[in-house]
């Protein structure tokens, strides 16, 4: 039960990053480039962010190659933790 829970709160701050990196940049910087979308069913890169449960951040981080050969669901909930 708790490798589901680790893979959504996963999606949720992959979600979450992009914007949070773009609010804290000054108006006046560039926009770096950024990789063409992911078509339907291509493979994603390989990614690591820091694990975290309701009870804390995880040790060790989380690797997107850790769950090769097995379903991946990556959901996101733009209201979670969130008053609205």
């Amino acid at each position: 039960m708790r490798k589901p829970f680790v893979i959504l709160l996963l999606a949720v701050t992959l979600a979450l990053l992009p914007g949070l990196a773009r609010a804290q940049q000054p108006a006046a910087a560039p926009a770096p480039p950024t990789a063409p979308p992911l078509e339907v069913g291509a493979v994603a890169p390989d990614f690591t962010l820091p694990g975290a449960t309701r009870y804390g951040v995880l040790k060790a981080p989380i690797k997107l190659s850790d769950f090769k050969g097995k379903t991946v669901v990556l959901a996101f909930f733009f209201k979670a933790r969130t008053r609205g």
